[in-house]
This record gives structure tokens, C-alpha cells and sequence, in this order.
């Protein structure tokens, strides 16, 4: 929790820096009840990224990415059931490709953990709600001009989820602050791997928000499909992981189902055109 919370601050004082930045980013006209309508989305993203980071830290990262690459599943129940958000046939088909490839890929891990396993399954579903919510959040009426741009939404999103985190990290772990104070002082590769690893997550999920809003949902699955497999592949290696063939074989079918599953409706659409 200590390390996600941090992580979340580093991006907060970034987004808060832009907007004091001279010719930087227009700060967001917003109201109470404007922040009010936003907490949802923010304690949801506060929650898939905790979930997540305790996930890669108990189990190997490689696994919690095959076990994050199931989120459409998450997705589509929620739509279904309580978004009343009807998914195609065609998609809810795919859920059992995706879910046997997990599976495999999981057999024969040397490091599985089922805390790893229930970590990334609990990220996969705020993930799933954050979007929902964050749907409905951009349809409401005047909140898009208050915010002035995508940019603005997320930084306040990431502010208020670490608002959040704080209760959260003194309840579980604020016992043992103190002596993470001292390890970020004196050991350098904890404090330059939290400050940069907080920054590449606000700049990689504020960039995924911008493309998504300037391309498309299919764009964005593609891109992040190959983002899983360049994740799972580079960490294993860098990190010695192992990468044997039933691994790899999970991996494809697992990510090969998220991708078929993102442009299975346009596919049908154009075929019967």
C-alpha cells in the first residue's frame, strides 16, 4: 500500500506542478459537486493500482500481467449485469478463450502465488468499474468545459485517489512508515525507482486516456495487447522469470483472446455488410 500510495503522490505533485507551470496546463474550473461526482472513478483507480502493485510484488510480474490481460471478462459481467450494457454473443465467447489461456499459463508457474492470482483478479474489477464510471463521468452535462481537457481529469482523479490511499496505508501499514522513511533516505535505488516509476505510470495512463479519446477503443486494445506482451516477455528476461513453452502458449491464447475480443464486433459487422 505504501509503495501505490507513493506513486500516486509522485503523480498528483506532477499533475499540481503543470497547473502552476507558467504556459503549462489551464488549471480546471470545477465544483464541489463536480468532485463529489468524481470519487467514484478516483477511489476505483486507487484500487486497481494497489491491487495491481501487490499482485506483481507477490507473485512473479509476468503472471500478474497474464492474469491482468483478463479484465474485458470483468468488463463485460459488470456491463452486462449491472451497467445494463447488453455484450454480444460473439464476445462473451471469447471470455473462455481468454480465461483457459490464463489458466495454462498459470499450470506450471514456478512462482505462483494465489495472493498474486487474487490481487490481479480484485484489479481486474476496479479496473472494469473505473471505466464504466469514467464513461458516465465525461457524459456529464458542463463537467467536460469545467475540466478543460483530459489531462485535467486525470491528474484530479489521480490526487483524489491518493487522497484516499492515505487512510488506507496508515490503517494497514503506518507501523512501519517509519522505517520506510529511512530506507527512501539512505537507499537511493528505493527513492529514484519510486519517484520514476510514479512518473512513467501518470505519463503512461494520461497518454492512454488521450489516445483513446483521439483514436479509438479499437487503437487502444491493439496498443495495449502489445504492451502485455512486450511487459511479459522483457521482465521475464530482465528479471530471470521463467519462460517456458506452456507459459508462452497461455500467454498468446490469454492475449490473442483480449485482442479478438476488442474487434470481434467489427469484424462481424463488416462481414455482414
Amino acid at each position: 500500500m505504501t509503495i501505490s500510495a507513493l506513486q500516486l503522490a509522485v503523480g498528483a505533485v506532477y499533475g499540481i506542478f503543470l497547473w502552476l507551470a507558467p504556459d503549462a496546463r489551464a488549471k480546471p474550473t470545477v465544483t464541489f459537486d463536480d468532485i463529489i461526482k468524481m470519487l467514484p472513478v478516483a477511489f476505483c483507480f486507487m484500487g486497481a493500482h494497489s491491487a495491481s502493485v501487490f499482485a506483481l510484488s507477490a507473485g512473479a510480474v509476468s503472471f500478474g500481467q497474464i492474469v491482468k490481460a483478463a479484465e474485458p471478462a470483468f468488463a463485460a459481467v459488470l456491463s452486462q449485469f449491472v451497467y445494463n450494457k447488453p455484450v454480444s454473443k460473439a464476445k462473451w465467447l471469447c471470455l473462455p478463450v481468454i480465461i483457459g489461456g490464463v489458466i495454462l499459463a498459470s499450470v506450471k508457474e514456478l512462482d505462483f502465488a494465489v495472493s498474486a492470482l487474487i490481487s490481479a483478479c480484485i484489479a481486474n474489477l476496479f479496473a472494469a468499474f473505473k471505466g464504466n464510471e469514467n464513461k458516465k463521468l465525461m457524459e456529464t452535462e458542463g463537467l467536460k468545459d469545467r475540466m478543460g481537457s483530459v489531462g485535467n481529469q486525470f491528474a484530479l482523479t489521480t490526487i483524489l485517489g491518493f487522497l484516499m490511499s492515505i487512510p488506507l496505508v496508515l490503517w494497514r501499514e503506518g507501523s512501519k512508515l517509519g522505517q520506510f522513511v529511512e530506507m527512501f533516505k539512505t537507499n537511493p535505488v528505493i527513492s529514484t525507482n519510486l519517484i520514476a516509476s510514479g512518473l512513467w505510470f501518470y505519463g503512461y495512463n494520461e497518454l492512454a486516456t488521450m489516445t483513446l479519446k483521439k483514436t479509438g477503443a479499437v487503437t487502444q486494445s491493439v496498443a495495449n495487447t502489445a504492451k502485455r506482451v512486450i511487459v511479459i516477455v522483457g521482465v521475464a528476461i530482465v528479471l530471470g522469470e521463467s519462460l517456458d513453452p506452456m507459459k508462452l502458449l497461455g500467454c498468446a491464447i490469454g492475449i490473442g483472446g483480449v485482442f479478438v475480443y476488442s474487434i470481434i464486433d467489427q469484424l462481424l459487422a463488416k462481414k455482414n455488410a
